[in-house]
């Protein structure tokens, strides 16, 4: 089986969360994109937004539920030194090895098909923790959690990520599961989930950025949130209402 035929057969493997990220740039010559069925999360939009707010160069990072690695190989393609990986997904986790070998990136990229275990205390400079902690008791940790636990764990496992790390890059969904009909906050609004983690923050922490996509002309990208972006757009769908936060410690911004 050539190179393509594997790649494609990897990422077209069906799980919840597949055909769920755009192929890293640098994979486009030897998968087309054109090839696969991609339910994109507009990750380059969200990237965007990464890249012209966080450091990357020389940088150790930690990609938490990675899926099929499209931040993870991005970071390393902008220089990033290193890129530890953690996917509980086989054929993601499987796709991502065969990826980095291809890209002569897998001296770059460690990778754990396993899911994160938020009470480690290795150390890295930026940690993406996107899109994961609201399928606690869904993808991974104990199923028999009510919704007000699973909240407070959300927030522990969030202040456990920020001691491992100088800057943590986090989005959190508004439905428990990914289903609708648990909603973690009551009105659904971006202001609800922005003052639920901000009031929950480790004292040692703070937002310096929030994030928050905009429609303009035919243009969508993230801003800084503002009065005039903060109320919940549904025409951009679920992704692109999920403000992006960037967390760091305090006395880094001293």
């Amino acid at each position: 089986m050539n190179i393509e035929k594997k790649l494609k057969q990897m990422y077209t493997s069906r799980s919840k969360h597949s055909n769920y990220q755009v192929l890293a740039s640098e994979l486009e010559p030897f998968l087309n994109s054109n090839e696969v069925k991609i339910n994109s999360r507009n990750e380059k939009i969200r990237l965007d937004y990464i890249l012209s707010n966080v450091k990357i160069k020389d940088k150790n990072v930690l990609d938490i539920g990675g899926n099929t690695g499209y931040f993870s190989f991005e970071l390393l393609a902008n220089e990033a030194k290193n890129v530890t990986y953690y996917e509980g997904n086989k054929e993601h986790a499987e796709f991502v090895k065969l990826a980095s070998k291809i890209l002569n990136r897998d001296a770059q990229i460690l990778i754990h098909n396993e899911y994160y275990d938020f009470k480690q205390d290795d150390k890295y400079d930026i940690v993406l923790l996107l899109n994961v902690l609201h399928h606690i008791g869904d993808d991974f940790g104990d199923d028999s959690l009510s919704k007000q636990k699973a909240l407070a764990q959300i927030i522990e496992y969030l202040n456990n990520v920020l001691l491992q790390a100088d800057t943590v890059v986090f989005q959190l969904g508004f439905n428990w599961k990914g289903n609708i009909l648990l909603p973690l906050f009551e009105s659904g609004t971006k202001k609800e989930l922005i003052e639920f983690i901000i009031s929950n923050l480790n004292e040692k922490f703070q937002v310096v950025k929030i994030g928050v996509a905009q429609k303009i002309g035919n243009i969508i990208k993230f801003e800084d949130v503002n009065e005039r972006n903060i109320e919940r757009d549904d025409s951009l769908g679920e992704f692109l209402n999920r403000p992006i936060f960037i967390i760091k410690k305090k006395n880094l911004n001293k």
